[in-house]
């Protein structure tokens, strides 16, 4: 666990954690429009920031964590 996790994890009270975090990803193709790079540079960042969530949760021991992602339609 890299170090400054490993400090913020200390300071977390375990007995005050959620059971379920529910997170609602969009906003994607936005991110990547404001820097201007293309639509996908945002899909690849959200998969970096998916990959944190998801790690994070399982550090933390958090045993339910749901993830919506809006399809290419909306």
């Amino acid at each position: 666990m890299p170090r400054k996790v490993q400090e913020l994890s200390e300071q977390i009270d375990s007995n005050a954690l959620p059971a379920h975090i529910a997170i609602i990803m969009d906003g994607n193709g936005r991110w990547a429009r404001k820097r201007g790079l293309p639509r996908v540079a945002g899909h690849r960042a959200g998969i970096n920031a998916v990959r944190q969530v998801v790690e994070g949760s399982a550090e933390l021991g958090i045993p339910v964590l749901t993830l919506y992602a809006f399809s290419v339609e909306n």
